[in-house]
């Protein structure tokens, strides 16, 4: 967007129909294209696209060559947008029995990326009984609870501790438990125990505070200390990492369900308690009766059901 001010957009006057048009000239990055799509003149289209400019302050669309280029703030716009139109399609299509076996549905799942293995499994579950159908992934974000109250995201799966807003219906569906995870084989597992778990270097994921996660609170109740040899921004660099030096690393079960044997990992107990850290389905209250949602839900349960159980790990 451009650096003159504007003042907020009065939605009373805004003509949604602009966003309509904007989502068609994103697709086709040519505005006789994107009028013929539409069944309007070029001339109808290309007025649009100079009302949306003026409205957002922003040229969105820009000549060059065969194709007109997006500006950066027209590619932002168009992520945000899309879900909204969809939701209001949803919102103003007569209400039908949801049949999984014919349905072409775009269901939107957030998650934070260890559950990978979850993912993995509610995509097969899908795709056997709704093979038409298709599931995106979205990692969580910051305003990942705005997006599920307006309905923009279907499901998310989150921490049970959050403060929801208005609109963000949760259910508990069990806790993730820690375990400790290392290269087969690695020295420290020989002899495992606090001392160990203390002398052996780490390798740890980068969320939020990471000075306050769950493991350095339990450990220094415990009276120990880590030392973190290396970060990683995500969950799935962590299992790379591992097997391929001394590193050791403390994490949800769950985040490396499907990666010890292929990579070659073993693992163990925390050797102090460290407590199970709840989670939750979220989704939007005002959608709690859609048959879609209901049914999207009803594939998640059972998965999280077997992979948030609180157990711990088996001693090796």
């Amino acid at each position: 967007m451009n650096e003159i001010d504007h003042a907020p957009i009065d939605l009373r006057r805004f003509d949604l129909n602009l966003l309509v048009v904007f989502e068609v000239l994103m697709a086709e990055l040519s505005v006789t294209r994107a009028a013929e799509r539409l069944g309007r003149t070029q001339s109808a289209v290309s007025h649009s696209l100079a009302r949306l400019r003026a409205e957002l302050g922003d040229p969105l669309l820009i000549k060059g060559g065969a194709r007109m280029q997006p500006t950066p703030f027209a590619l932002d716009l168009l992520e945000q947008a899309r879900p909204i139109l969809r939701s209001i399609a949803r919102a103003l299509s007569p209400r039908q029995v949801f049949d999984p076996s014919t349905s072409r549905r775009l269901f939107r799942f957030a998650a934070p990326d260890f559950a990978r293995a979850l993912f993995t499994s509610l995509l097969a579950r899908v795709r056997a009984l709704a093979p038409g159908a298709c599931v995106e992934w979205t990692g969580a974000r910051d305003p990942m609870l705005l997006e599920i109250a307006e309905g923009q995201l279907d499901v998310a799966i989150a921490p049970a501790g959050l403060r929801l807003p208005a609109g963000v219906t949760a259910e508990a569906i069990g806790a993730l438990t820690w375990g400790c995870f290392a290269r087969r084989g690695h020295p420290a597992f020989r002899k495992w125990g606090r001392k160990a778990w203390s002398r052996w270097p780490h390798v740890a994921v980068r969320v939020g505070d990471s000075l306050a996660s769950p493991v350095n609170t339990a450990a220094a109740a415990a009276g120990l200390d880590r030392t973190i040899a290396g970060w990683v921004p995500h969950f799935s660099g962590i299992a790379p990492v591992l097997a391929d030096s001394d590193l050791i690393a403390t994490l949800p079960a769950v985040a490396m369900a499907d990666t010890l044997r292929p990579y070659g990992l073993d693992s163990r107990p925390v050797p102090f308690p460290i407590d199970p850290l709840p989670h939750a389905i979220l989704w939007s209250a005002q959608r709690s009766r859609d048959p879609e949602i209901a049914w999207l839900r009803d594939q998640l349960q059972p998965i999280v059901n077997s992979k948030f159980a609180v157990a711990s790990l088996s001693r090796r």
